[in-house]
Parts: structure tokens; sequence; C-alpha cells
């Protein structure tokens, strides 16, 4: 079977890593790839947006199976064209995929469906939504309504930060026409966990659960980033708050997708805080979140093709979903600047020591390959990610690997799994 993965970071390395594996795979593709990736996979030069093109190519390569990765193609339409040309693809329609492309429409699905998420109101007018501001207490959310990279959420302090978020959203354009609308949300304290899972639009497999870091400096300061690191599972995601969860949430949401005609295939991010009164909704994502991917496929013990199949067949009642009893620590490296700016080109030394490490796998997110170096070429260059029985451990393991890992201006968080 030949297999297309679109995109060109750390989780669809994680995807071809994961995919490799199976008996079932004759050849990988990647569109477009980056320079790991391009050690198990041949890399396609086709941006991960351009739905025509990526058609082109799968017809001529007479491709089986097309995994859409990232949320931008999702969000497109690309799984839709790809169906329409009798391509068998993986992940949600466009219609589905409106779940994290747009905020607004996802809390307004919590509201109609009662499922618990944070006090919210939209505003596509700046005057109006400075006004509301006004009489709310501080700190507040405030959050892009479309698709920003992972970056599109500002946690405000102050009044004063809060009025800045919505003029650099919606009159600066700082995340161009994501931040027309934007939604203002009540700040829920508690602790955040991530739950993945699989659904065909009738049945939902929840996932080991993770949490992830997403701020760019140690104990939770700086800038909100795509991801500085994660690890599986979550200390506090026990039985008990897993059916609540799943009777609460999970059910709740894909039954609703599936009423309104918008059944959701593929792979759902639930992105949690447990609160004092119980579990909330933070956002939905509609595909594999990164850094959590590499921390959840290498505990994953099924084949990921047979998932995939099951899914787009809806028969994902078929499968039995097992997960390897152990944990996973990932360390996101990233260049010095990121997430505002950064300079690419810095030659990567160290990597292949990382890698031959027992239990460590080095996935790419920002590399290219020149002439046999690996150079940076993103803000996000490289997840280290390593297994073993207990959490500590695995923590332990990582940052050792990342210690033979070197690159003009790199920068990772100290303090991955320890809050």
């Amino acid at each position: 079977m030949k297999i297309l993965v679109v995109g060109s970071g750390g989780r669809e390395h994680a995807i071809i890593w994961k995919l490799n594996q199976s008996k079932k795979v004759t050849k990988l593709y990647c569109a477009p790839g980056n320079g790991g990736i391009a050690n198990l996979a041949t890399c396609v030069n086709i941006l991960a947006t351009d739905i025509q093109k990526m058609i082109d190519f799968v017809k001529k390569e007479q491709i089986d199976m097309v995994f859409v990765a990232p949320d931008d193609p999702l969000a497109l339409g690309m799984v839709d064209e790809m169906e329409k040309q009798g391509i068998r693809a993986f992940g949600p329609k466009k219609d589905a995929a409106i779940l994290e492309a747009s905020k607004s429409y996802s809390k307004q699905l919590m509201k109609d469906n009662n499922i618990p998420t944070a006090n919210y109101e939209v505003f596509s007018d700046v005057n109006l939504a400075i006004e509301y501001l006004k009489e709310q207490l501080m700190p507040i959310v405030i959050k892009a309504d479309g698709l920003a990279l992972g970056k599109g959420v500002i946690i405000a302090k102050t009044l004063d930060e809060a009025i800045k978020a919505c003029h650099e959203m919606m009159s600066g354009k700082k995340f161009g026409s994501s931040g027309d609308t934007i939604v203002i949300e009540e700040f829920m304290t508690g602790r955040e966990v991530t739950v993945l899972a699989f659904t065909d639009g009738k049945t939902i497999y929840p996932m080991i659960s993770s949490q992830d870091h997403k701020r760019a400096l140690d104990n939770d300061q700086g800038l909100n980033t795509g991801g500085m690191g994660a690890f599986s599972p979550s200390g506090i995601y026990d039985e008990k708050l897993a059916k609540l969860c799943e009777q609460q949430i999970f059910i709740p949401t894909i039954k609703a997708m599936t009423s309104l005609g918008r059944p959701f295939k593929g792979v759902i991010y639930f992105g949690l805080m447990i609160t004092k009164d119980g579990p909330k909704v933070v956002e939905y994502n509609a595909r594999f979140g990164d850094p959590e991917t590499q921390v959840i496929l290498p505990l994953l013990q099924n084949d990921l093709v047979d998932i995939m199949d099951a899914i787009i067949e809806e028969k994902l009642e078929e499968i039995d979903l097992v997960f390897d009893d152990k944990a996973c620590a990932c360390i996101v490296m990233a260049s010095g600047g990121y997430p505002v700016s950064y300079k690419k080109g810095y030659e990567i030394t160290g990597v292949e020591q990382a890698d031959s490490l027992k239990d460590i796998i080095v996935f790419h997110a920002g590399t290219r390959v020149d002439n046999g170096i690996l150079y940076t070429n993103g803000g996000r260059v490289l997840g280290v990610s390593a297994t073993a029985l207990k959490l500590d451990q695995a923590i332990e393991k990582a940052y050792a690997a990342v210690s033979h890992i070197h690159f003009t201006n790199n920068h990772y968080r100290k303090d991955i799994g320890k809050l």
C-alpha cells in the first residue's frame, strides 16, 4: 500500500514513523516533508495547502491512501476534494473541521449541547469588544476565531493588555482574517489535559492522555507557542475523570456533529481544563496535536493503517485499541526568538548520536538537508521523545538525549513534565 502524509512538521514525522512500522505499507510519501522525514519517506515539494497539485500527484503515483495531518488543508476541504476524485483520504471533511477552524462555531456547539466550557462572548466589532472588556474581571482570555498556527490565544492579565490584544487581532490583523472575529472568554483555573480520540462519526475511542506546555519559557512564562514539549500519560487523568469526560464531553460532541449533518471522521483533539467544577473544554482541534502526537504514537500498539481503514469505512468498533503501559516525554528544541522572530539555516549536529540512544526517537519539525548536512528551517526544530516505565525516567532520558544535540541559538524548556 502506498500512503501519502500531508504536512511537514514533528507531528507528520511521528505519523510517518508509525506508518513505517506497518507491514501493509510498501511506500511512504510526504508533502512537503522535512529533513528527518526524508529518511523514511519520499518528500514531495508540494505545499500542504495546494489541493489540486496534491490530487494530481496522488493520481500520478497511484497512491492508495492520504493522511491529511495539518489544520489548514483540513479547513480548506482537502479531504472533500480527494473523496470527490475517488481518493481514500483520512481526516475530517471541511464541515467537520470547522470545530477547529472557527472557535465561535465550536463554542456555540458546546453551548447548544450543554458541553462544559468557559463562559464567553463573540465580537466582530473592536469597540464593542473593548466596552465588554471594561466590565469583566481580569485575567481574561482572547482568541482569534480562525486558525493561527496555535498562537491565536492571548491570556490578558490586565485591561490594558486585553485592549491591546483586541486591537492587534482585529484592527492590526496580527493573525490576518483569522482575527476578524474574536472570542472573549473567562479565564479558567485548574490543570490542563489533552485527550486525542479516534472517531468514525459513530464510535469514539479516546487515546491515552497527555499534557503539553504551550508557553515559550520555563515556569509557564513567555508567549504562547505551538508547543514546547509534552508528556503522556497525564498524572491527574484517572479512570473516574476519563469516564466523566466521555459522558459529558466526548460522546456529546461526536453525537452533536453527526446530528448536524457534519459527521466527524478522523482524530479529534480535546483540550481540557480540570477545574474545581469538573472538566471543561478549552478547545477542539480537528487533527493530531503537535507535540502530543510525539508522545502518543510511540505508545500506540496498533497498526495505524488498520485504524485509518476502520475510520474511513466507519468500522471503528471492530478495532481493539491498545497502548503500551509506559510513559513518554518529548522536549521541543526551538530556534532562539521563537515564536516571534528567529533565524534559519544553522547547522545541527548530534542528532544521530541522540537518535541511537535506547528508547529515544528524534522527530524533526523545522529541518532541511543540504549536501548531507542538516540545518534549522523553522521555529520548532526538533522534538526529542523518550519512553520509559515511569514518567520521571522518560523525562531524564529525553533531556540526556537533548544534551547531544547542538545548533546556534537553540532554545528548550528545562521543566517539561515537572510542573
